[in-house]
């Protein structure tokens, strides 16, 4: 059970990232289902980083630049140049999946996975109080830096969002951005801003992606991976949309989301444990999808609930 949990972590890592990433999106009053087009780039050029510096690090540089780059041109388009915003984030995921496979064409030679001993994934990290307790020792420890990110920028997001006046803008600027721009808030900086620090945290989860993500998700970036092998996948398949389910779920709640994109790297875990017992494979790697399914059902499930109207005591005594 314990291990299951920790490989919940590893797994959601990513969709999470990606989730907060689109909570600052839909904060700031920018639609985009883009998502899955900024991982793959993250996943790309965080490997191809790794590859010509042969540092994790430089890596992680960029994949930020990539999404950054990514949330510029989004809403560059979209804003500046009034392009629809689902026509635009079709075309990211499109122009996502051929780029990349282009260039993994022609930078390595192969279109479809690469490994290669200069591809260095990111270590793991031992906190030396944990392995004091059992439970701490086997769910919270050996976890990628990332891991340990993700966790904290969700209260991090949480607070900024909610309990700063930089947040309360940003939400001004999303909810009502007529008031905001009279009441002095430059409307489209912050939403350029917000872009670009969304595409950033999309760029990181796909970075992230990890060997259980491998397997389940079809990409692998600087996670910590068994063996000596480091390879890249160009499909990251679904986790963006994972990751757009989870923010809608959670109505752009960031500990909201977070429990949905908890639920959806445990169904990664099952469905990757349940290939075990010799089911059909492909029924097998239907199971986060049905359970994205099951989530969006119970949210609308939530929002129709007829609201209770308490009798008001005036028109009582009338």
């Amino acid at each position: 059970m314990l291990e299951i949990l920790a490989g919940m972590l590893r797994t959601a890592a990513p969709i999470l990232l990606a989730a907060m990433g689109g909570v600052v999106f839909e904060k700031s009053g920018v639609f985009t289902i883009a998502h899955e087009g900024i991982m793959l780039f993250g996943a790309f050029f965080g490997v191809l980083g790794v590859y010509l510096t042969a540092s994790p690090l430089m890596g992680v540089a960029f994949a930020l630049t990539a999404g950054a780059v990514c949330g510029l041109l989004y809403i560059w388009l979209t804003e500046r140049l009034s392009a629809n915003a689902t026509i635009v984030s079709i075309g990211i995921n499109t122009l996502a999946i051929g780029a990349t496979t282009y260039m993994m064409k022609m930078i390595f030679g192969d279109a479809g996975t690469v490994g290669n001993p200069r591809i260095i994934g990111l270590p793991r990290i031992s906190i030396p109080l944990f392995d004091r307790v059992p439970f701490l020792d086997k769910v919270l420890n050996n976890h990628t830096a990332l891991v340990y990110v993700s966790l904290l920028l969700v209260a991090a997001l949480h607070f900024l969002l909610f309990h700063t006046h930089l947040g309360i803008s940003l939400r001004a600027v999303g909810e009502k951005p007529e008031a905001a721009a009279a009441a002095g808030i430059p409307v489209y900086r912050y939403r350029l801003a917000a872009s670009v620090f969304a595409g950033m945290l999309c760029g990181l989860a796909g970075v992230h992606l990890d060997e259980t993500a491998k397997v389940l998700l079809m990409s692998v970036a600087l996670g910590e991976i068994g063996g000596e092998l480091r390879a890249y996948r160009k499909n990251v398949s679904g986790a963006g949309f994972f990751a757009y389910t989870a923010v809608v779920f959670g109505h752009a709640n960031p500990f909201a989301a977070a429990l949905a994109s908890f639920v959806f790297g445990l169904a990664e875990v099952v469905t990757f444990r349940v290939q075990n017992l010799n089911l059909p494979g492909p029924l097998v790697l239907t199971i986060p999808y049905l359970v994205t399914l099951a989530v969006l059902i119970l949210r609308n499930l939530r929002l129709k609930k007829p609201a209770v109207h308490k009798p008001n005591p005036a028109a009582t005594n009338n």
